[in-house]
């Protein structure tokens, strides 16, 4: 399983770096799978330097706050006004209300809003899943988010990727980072800010929660381009001795 780093800058897109968006690729049965988790603002042209944007067999989303979804609506015109003719209905997964929220999000009815692109599915439950795409099987835990905010396991060729989405410090997220041999962690706030509680999580709170779960190697992501990630790393360093990188633009990780 191959992990590239699309977009990873919090809450809006930085200088250097689109809003949350991450390509999963595996091989299975002759063929490259490949799932994208979240599309933020700008992330779709991001996107496109890594992948034929129309190879993508599914996108999960994490929740439903713009720097998480919002490229969905450019992919939606790609999608349906492609010269090549509209490509095939690709699952998209995401919480409840998905479907109407991207419809809103371009001003389109909601019926059919993007339904004829997008095969909406939407999680149930604090746990749902394990949802399968070809080698990829993915399960999603709802974590601590002032929206209905979900973290994503995905299991593919023996290995284990958790990534957070956006949340604030829970037991949640560490059972759904448990054992895995990479933990793509979101880490927007710095100790001593006057952080919301159940919001976001500092990078010393990261590497907790690396440490609780005994996670192979701690990713930190979703730094805010107005904090400086340095910051941020030492700050989970303190807390987690474990190998630990900051995600950039176009980095990729094999797992």
């Amino acid at each position: 399983m191959r992990l590239t780093v699309v977009g990873c800058a919090g809450s809006y897109p930085g200088p250097d770096s689109s809003a949350s968006c991450y390509l999963l690729e595996a091989t299975h049965a002759g063929r490259t799978w490949r799932v994208v988790l979240d599309m933020g603002s700008g992330a779709l042209g991001s996107l496109q330097r890594h992948v034929d944007v129309l190879t993508v067999d599914a996108v999960f989303l994490s929740h439903l706050h713009a720097d998480h979804c919002l490229d969905l609506c450019g992919y939606y015109v790609l999608r349906k006004y492609h010269p090549s003719g509209a490509a095939p209905r690709i699952p998209v997964w995401g919480p409840h209300g998905t479907a109407l929220r991207m419809a809103k999000a371009y001003d389109l009815d909601e019926d059919p809003g993007m339904s004829e692109e997008f095969d909406f599915r939407e999680y149930s439950g604090a746990v749902d899943g394990p949802f399968r795409i070809g080698p990829f099987s993915i399960t999603v835990r709802e974590v601590r988010h002032p929206v209905a905010a979900y973290s994503l396991r995905v299991e593919a060729d023996g290995k284990v990727l958790a990534y957070s989405g956006d949340t604030g410090a829970c037991r949640e997220l560490e059972e759904a980072a448990a054992e895995a041999d990479l933990f793509l962690c979101e880490a927007s706030f710095v100790t001593g800010g006057q952080n919301p509680p159940d919001l976001h999580l500092t990078g010393a709170e990261a590497g907790r929660a690396a440490t609780a779960a005994r996670a192979g190697k701690l990713l930190l992501t979703h730094v805010p381009p107005w904090f400086d990630p340095s910051v941020v790393r030492a700050e989970a360093a303190q807390t987690y001795d474990g190998p630990l990188e900051l995600a950039a633009p176009g980095q990729v990780h094999e797992l």
